[in-house]
């Protein structure tokens, strides 16, 4: 091999040397940059992670807290008595029968019961889907014991413009069970409470049981505990109206066949 040879090999190897050290140190930084990163972005993730399960907790307590108020508004104009004649008989027995009542404390779901009660829910369908609920108060908040509404004067006088027949339940009621306001037997209209505990439902008394039976909240009990945090504090107790409106919004029929056993 020449000199001239030689050199030039000589030169080829430090030229590869040169260029294996070069892309060496280029490895060696890229992997110092990345382990410097990992350092400050996982605590800053962890950092990060933490304020977003705190402020979900907040959020989730701020929203609980939202829920947990009644949203404010104004108490509902008084209407007069209803003029209206006692439906025909037209719900299907062999069909099951909720209600969805919406409030400005929430919702909650009525089971309805015909079989116990075919004329009682009947009436309280009826005037469901004719929108006759809508925008009406509850103006009776007994604390642990009933919050009563479906009164077009608001202040527990009123009704449809007829009475039905007295058709209480078999077994009595418990908290959640949603029954007739009456003035005496055979009065009950329109008007009807949700007993908001297991006191308020033997305070019911019974039997015999005075007050007909609609049904069951099966769901949203919470809003008739938010309904029931609303009682009136006088210690005579002879205001028995909510310290803020609670009013109907809406009151939604859904029927549909019964879920088989």
């Amino acid at each position: 091999m020449s000199k001239a040879n030689k050199r030039e090999r000589q030169r080829q190897n430090r030229d590869q040397r040169r260029e294996y050290e070069n892309q060496l140190a280029k490895r060696r930084k890229a992997w110092k940059t990345a382990r410097t990163f990992a350092l400050i972005a996982v605590p800053v993730i962890a950092i990060g992670v933490v304020l977003n399960l705190t402020n979900s907790g907040e959020t989730t307590k701020s929203s609980s807290g939202k829920a947990a108020a009644c949203t404010k508004v104004g108490a509902p104009e008084p209407r007069e008595d209803g003029t209206l004649e006692a439906p025909p008989l037209t719900i299907d027995p062999a069909l099951a029968y909720v209600a969805d009542v919406d409030t400005n404390c929430g919702a909650f779901t009525i089971t309805l019961d015909p079989a116990q009660a075919p004329q009682t829910v009947n009436s309280f369908v009826t005037l469901a889907r004719q929108g006759f609920y809508d925008g009406l108060p509850f103006h009776r908040v007994v604390e642990d014991f009933v919050v009563q509404g479906g009164d077009p004067k608001g202040d527990g006088t009123g009704g449809p413009g007829y009475t039905l027949p007295d058709e209480p339940p078999a077994d009595g009621y418990r908290k959640g069970s949603v029954a007739m306001a009456t003035s005496g037997p055979g009065t009950s209209g329109s008007q009807f409470f949700v007993v908001s505990s297991a006191a308020g439902a033997r305070n019911l008394g019974g039997p015999p049981y005075l007050y007909s039976i609609l049904g069951e909240v099966t769901s949203g009990i919470g809003t008739i505990d938010k309904m029931d945090r609303l009682a009136s504090t006088q210690a005579d107790g002879a205001d028995q109206s909510p310290k803020r409106p609670i009013v109907i919004t809406s009151i939604t029929i859904v029927e549909s066949a019964p879920a088989t056993p």
